[in-house]
């Protein structure tokens, strides 16, 4: 799964990202280190035009009666994305990119009772994007709310000891066509979801203060010492 990432790159950075993607990167941004499901995510939606907003994330199906069940959407599963209930509609019609530049994982070790979390990035250290679905929720009391979740897949080689999914990131070549609403058919987009190549992601192990949410500083993607690595309870 996906739980929490990172975006600290600036909208320059950001807009030569997308490229040919037209959308205003002039919007308040602030470098966030520790981001949580529930909270807004930047994301570029596939509305009448591509745009650049902030949604919440954790996926609400137009359908549901509470809000609450997107904390328990916060990832869909690329091998049946195109089949269960709250995502083949949007996987249809309401695609989105997760704008983004590492994300966390928690890896098990050998004699340790606490998970290690570590930081994932690519070795460029440049941005990327995460293949997401939207949704326009509207509840009785007129509550309107955009809300987003993230695509995983099996995990590639270097990720495959940590975890057993990771978040689909798209190559910038395929930005435009997951964005594209005329492309409605799973046999031209699943081929989109594949995990992205080992050899140009990096791994760091990082504090475990990036366990509390309330955490959200430089210090979450701070690389570990060799003698804060092997003594765990100076963290």
């Amino acid at each position: 799964m996906c739980g929490r990432f990172t975006l600290a790159k600036s909208a320059e950075e950001i807009e030569e990202l997308l490229g040919e993607i037209e959308v205003d990167c002039d919007i308040p941004l602030a470098p966030r280190y520790n981001i949580a499901p529930s909270q807004p995510v930047l994301t570029v939606l596939n509305r009448e035009t591509d745009a650049l907003t902030f949604t919440q994330w954790g996926l609400v199906p137009p359908w549901a009666k509470d809000p609450s069940i997107g904390s328990r959407m916060i990832n869909a599963r690329a091998e049946t994305v195109a089949e269960k209930p709250s995502f083949r509609g949007p996987f249809k019609s309401k695609r989105c990119l997760f704008l983004a530049d590492g994300f966390y994982e928690w890896k098990k070790l050998e004699g340790r009772k606490t998970k290690q979390p570590v930081h994932i990035r690519l070795k460029s250290g440049k941005p990327f994007a995460f293949a997401g679905l939207w949704a326009d929720w509207l509840g009785a009391d007129g509550t309107e709310l955009t809300t987003s979740t993230i695509i995983t897949t099996t995990p590639n080689s270097l990720l495959a000891d940590i975890h057993n999914r990771m978040p689909v990131i798209l190559p910038p070549g395929a930005f435009a066509d997951w964005l594209d609403p005329q492309f409605r058919e799973a046999d031209v987009l699943q081929p989109l979801l594949a995990s992205y190549p080992s050899d140009e992601m990096e791994v760091t192990a990082v504090s475990r203060q990036v366990n509390n949410g309330a955490h959200d500083d430089p210090d979450c993607i701070r690389p570990l010492s060799e003698i804060e690595f092997l003594q765990p309870d100076l963290l």
